[in-house]
């Protein structure tokens, strides 16, 4: 406790200075450009959650990835490290175990499950090589405690259940490893639910049979069911069927933008209805319509064709590739939404439902940000854009971590009484 207080007693005279005092382009001096220092005090105030960090993507390139180093999301395009996260005033958050879609077929199911054990392993080595830094958060109680001990909170969840295959004990074996939200599927149908975009449409109407197993699980384990990338009928199933509160955890309203990743407002309605929570997604083509020039696309073409597959590249040919990579968006600069575009649905939505019921998961490194929020260093901006329109700080508290933390103590609560 005393070194939180500490912090923030320090934050708000040091960032008054910051301009002064900093480094040039260091971390402070940035945040003390993108938010008032009365802002960025009452921001380290908060305790700070996003529900859908996929830098675990990151932890296992081939050619290494230091979370504890400061990347720049204009040359490598990541957006999360452990110097952007105290930059931006993230306190933590839920660290995805993401697998792609692939055949329903047992050969299949056991590749998938083997990426998901590894990529929740390089989670856990992430927390274990930097103990000062970070640590791994087991139950609701657990992000108070670590944030106050001044480390990073790392809470994993599981983006598509395909790797689990058809053996539903496998939901157990991810909760032992740490796992507390779980999402059926991905892009493309599983063996658990439709997907919200799956070219062929509709496989099961909303969850198979096996989908409505990994419901009971679920609320037998403690896990928060997440209904990102489901279809809108298996999000209204998921819902009917959760014994308690589901979220969407990186997610848009269809009013503002119509997509399909995006919900509607009586799905949304329906969600709060029933304690459930959004957490807002800042991928740039679910907020606006987005269109590349013929000539961006051209050369985004030929870069891919020269270099081929950015794994297999060595550590110096990688450079080369993003300098040359750089080169062409100065060039040809990508369309992007911008940060007035995700906070009309992030209000709209606040607007439609209610603070209680809304939260933020923008999909970093997984395709989020946009332009002025590019990485998570300027996420004071959004507490900054809320308190201008009037919400107040019980409602940010509500809004950056209270309401998925709610949500976790209700799995965990049902669990337990499960298990008396």
């Amino acid at each position: 406790m005393a070194l939180r207080i500490l912090k923030h007693s320090l934050l708000a005279g040091a960032s008054l200075l910051a301009a002064a005092c900093a480094t040039p382009g260091g971390p402070t001096a940035n945040a003390a450009r993108i938010v008032p220092p009365a802002t960025l005090a009452l921001h380290d105030r908060l305790l700070t959650l996003d529900t859908h960090l996929d830098t675990p993507a990151n932890l296992v390139q081939p050619r290494g990835f230091d979370i504890t180093e400061r990347h720049d999301v204009n040359r490598d395009g990541s957006q999360v490290d452990l110097p952007r996260m105290k930059e931006g005033g993230l306190d933590g958050g839920f660290w995805a175990i993401y697998t792609g879609q692939g055949p329903l077929t047992p050969e299949a199911y056991r590749r998938a499950r083997d990426t998901a054990l590894l990529r929740s392993l390089a989670i856990h080595r992430m927390a274990a090589s930097h103990p000062d830094e970070f640590e791994l958060a087991l139950r609701s109680e657990d992000a108070a405690r670590i944030d106050r001990a001044g480390r990073k909170i790392v809470y994993q969840s599981i983006e598509n259940s395909y790797p689990l295959g058809e053996d539903i004990s496998m939901v157990e074996t991810f909760y032992k490893l740490g796992v507390r939200m779980i999402g059926p599927v991905h892009n493309g149908n599983n063996q658990f639910a439709d997907s919200t975009n799956d070219a062929g449409g509709p496989k099961w109407n909303g969850l198979s049979p096996l989908g409505r197993e990994l419901v009971k699980e679920a609320n037998r384990l403690g896990i928060i069911l997440d209904g990102s990338h489901s279809s809108d009928i298996a999000i209204e199933q998921l819902i009917d069927l959760s014994a308690t509160p589901i979220i969407l955890s990186h997610h848009g309203a269809d009013t503002p933008h119509a997509h399909p990743r995006n919900a509607s407002d009586a799905l949304l309605k329906k969600l709060a209805s029933r304690g459930g929570v959004i957490q807002m997604n800042a991928l740039g083509s679910f907020i606006k319509d987005l269109t590349q020039s013929p000539e961006r696309l051209a050369a985004v073409a030929a870069l891919r064709q020269k270099w081929g597959a950015l794994d297999a590249l060595a550590p110096e040919r990688y450079e080369a590739y993003l300098d040359e990579r750089m080169a062409m968006d100065r060039q040809f600069p990508e369309a992007r939404a911008d940060f007035a575009d995700y906070m009309e649905q992030f209000l709209y939505t606040l607007k439609l439902i209610g603070p209680d019921h809304v939260g933020v998961g923008a999909d970093w490194d997984g395709g989020g940000g946009v332009e002025g929020m590019r990485d998570i260093s300027a996420l004071p901006k959004i507490t900054e854009r809320l308190l201008a329109e009037g919400y107040t700080e019980a409602d940010l508290r509500n809004i950056w971590g209270g309401n998925v933390l709610r949500l976790l103590k209700a799995a965990e609560d049902h669990a337990a009484g499960l298990a008396r």
